[in-house]
């Protein structure tokens, strides 16, 4: 339970025209990841929206495919809508067709030439996979090339050259190469050019931009007027700490909207390269309320953090807030794969420590996980006799503060490597995952002891354990899935739960639970700092990946027909509007 409330069950100048930026050895067949000076026009959201209702979710699976496609199951995603206001009514369907902007641009990022994919694919239910994982690998199957003939994802994604190496990269002097906001080129002579997002989707984003606009002059709430005029320049400039100010400052707004190039997951060669996606969100204004406190605490759960003090010297912004919404549409980066239940923003460390950030609990896509895929698991997989701890309070609470404690620990390095998310590269996302995860429960303890959590802390323990086998499910190419490999094989080393031979049943050891989840919060916290990226690895190669024993478990979740998570059915017309 959280403060004291009882929760009932809510969950891209225009790709330039200089041809000699992509060399004709650039020119992928299907078999890699392609570049394509296009971006496709097609409203790949509505082409979801279609093979939502063309598959019958409710076949059994016979082929390879169907059994890919079966590791989803539909939701559709609403609101009341009668609260919204005239104007509000008229700004969704601008959020979405800007939405719709950034899925084609992730398209262009993940993979490259949408078109030319689908067309190679054969049946409805291809179609519908590809889709879902926005081009030939299965993003919660590690990665691996799910259609014959395809070779193995790029770790770069799009973002560089399919021939160039890290070697050449570090090497390379190149002003703003690692910068969030530019794709790395060729140019005519094979040497590395970086090329800014708003140079090579100056058309889309000139759109999104004008779209924005057209939204801020329907707003009647000040901060988000400010917020959406603010984003459509940043959109065409690559700047966009104003706007993440501006987004921070808002308070009172009922529409929510995220949008732009935010996370850095895609980049797996050095996670430096953001990637498109948008969130069109209606908050609770209720529950916001309710949940507004927390981030009050966080200070003081600073200073008490298992580690030496110089590892928690920085002081978190003070301007933390904590809201609860219903999500209406989902594109991009957020879309793919595994989708996105709490989100924890800005990135920008200088505007955390300035500012803070804003969780945002998407309370009706928790619900869906919680109730079609966690139930069902922990009926398989959790001794009966602590099934009764499995709750969505727990839930709730446990993927809130999880987002609460992002804001937790260190963001820079304590030894002059600069902040650490540059310092690990492409390992800094699945430890910070892994870090927000021990912190979260660390939280609930510490509040739960104050008097401002009231329930079993035994929920949320168990709740938690359940949660690593649905989110391990995500598998490696996952920051999520990779940071609960490395839990579950810590907590086993440490004996923090244990497994019924006979019945295969976990049960959960709780005064061993606590020791292991502060000893991991130390290393994490120490690794961070000292921005240990060898380090890190080392945890990584050890712990993260899934032995004999939980694929066993895993592969059962699967033959049982339990989805491995969700996918949309969202726009317009299924909100009703």
């Amino acid at each position: 339970m959280v403060g004291k409330l009882y929760f009932t069950g809510i969950n891209m100048k225009r790709m330039i025209k200089i041809k000699t930026l992509l060399i004709a050895g650039l020119a992928l067949l299907i078999v890699s990841c392609k570049s394509d000076k296009k971006i496709s026009n097609n409203n790949s959201a509505e082409s979801k929206k279609e093979l939502v209702n063309m598959i019958d979710w409710g076949f059994t699976p016979t082929t390879a495919i169907d059994s890919l496609v079966k590791k989803y199951t539909p939701f559709t995603l609403t609101t009341d809508v009668s609260k919204l206001s005239d104007n509000e009514k008229k700004m969704i369907p601008k959020l979405i067709e800007i939405a719709q902007i950034m899925d084609e641009l992730f398209w262009f990022e993940a993979y490259g030439n949408k078109q030319e994919f689908i067309r190679g694919l054969s049946s409805d239910k291809e179609k519908a996979f590809g889709l879902i994982n926005y081009g030939p690998w299965d993003r919660l199957g590690s990665n691996a090339p799910w259609k014959e003939g395809v070779q193995a994802k790029p770790l770069g994604a799009n973002y560089y050259p399919s021939d160039m190496t890290k070697e050449e990269f570090e090497a390379a002097n190149l002003p703003g190469k690692d910068d969030l906001y530019t794709f790395i080129r060729r140019d005519q002579e094979g040497k590395l050019i970086t090329v800014p997002y708003h140079v090579q989707f100056e058309k889309e984003h000139k759109r999104a931009a004008e779209l924005l606009r057209e939204c801020a002059a329907l707003a009647e709430n000040e901060g988000l007027k400010k917020y959406l005029t603010l984003r459509a320049t940043a959109l065409e400039t690559d700047q966009y700490q104003e706007s993440d100010m501006a987004w921070l400052d808002m308070k009172t707004n009922r529409i929510e909207f995220v949008v732009g190039p935010i996370e850095t997951y895609e980049d797996q060669l050095f996670g430096y390269k953001a990637a498109h996606e948008a969130y069109v969100l209606i908050k609770d204004m209720d529950w916001s309320k309710r949940l507004a406190k927390y981030g009050e605490f966080l200070p003081d759960l600073q200073k008490g953090l298992p580690v030496p003090e110089r590892y928690k010297a920085e002081t978190p912004g003070s301007d933390t807030e904590l809201n609860a919404y219903d999500v209406v549409y989902y594109s991009g980066d957020c879309n793919a794969g595994s989708k996105t239940i709490a989100i924890n923003l800005p990135n920008d460390e200088e505007v955390q420590l300035a500012k803070g950030t804003r969780r945002l609990q998407l309370k009706n896509a928790m619900q869906a996980k919680f109730d079609k895929i966690l139930i069902p698991i922990a009926d398989q997989l959790i001794d009966p006799s602590q099934r009764g701890h499995i709750t969505f309070d727990a839930f709730f609470s446990n993927t809130m503060f999880h987002e609460v404690a992002h804001g937790l620990g260190i963001k820079n390095t304590i030894n002059g490597k600069g902040p650490v998310r540059r310092a690990l590269r492409e390992l800094a996302s699945a430890l910070e995952e892994g870090k927000a995860d021990m912190l979260g429960l660390y939280m609930i303890k510490q509040l739960h002891e104050a008097g401002e959590i009231e329930g079993d802390l035994k929920d949320f323990y168990v709740t938690f354990m359940a949660g690593i086998f649905r989110s391990v499910r995500f598998g490696a190419s996952s920051a999520h899935g990779k940071a609960n490999m490395i839990r579950f094989n810590y907590f086993d080393e440490m004996g923090a739960f244990a497994k019924d031979p006979e019945k295969g049943t976990y049960k959960v050891n709780f005064e061993k639970f606590e020791e292991a989840m502060n000893s991991l919060s130390e290393k994490i916290l120490t690794l961070q700092g000292n921005g240990d990226y060898k380090g890190v690895g080392q945890l990584v190669y050890n712990k993260g990946k899934i032995g004999p024993g939980l694929q066993a478990d895993l592969d059962m979740l699967s033959q049982k027909g339990i989805p491995v998570d969700i996918i949309f059915e969202q726009g317009v017309e299924a909100m009703g509007l």
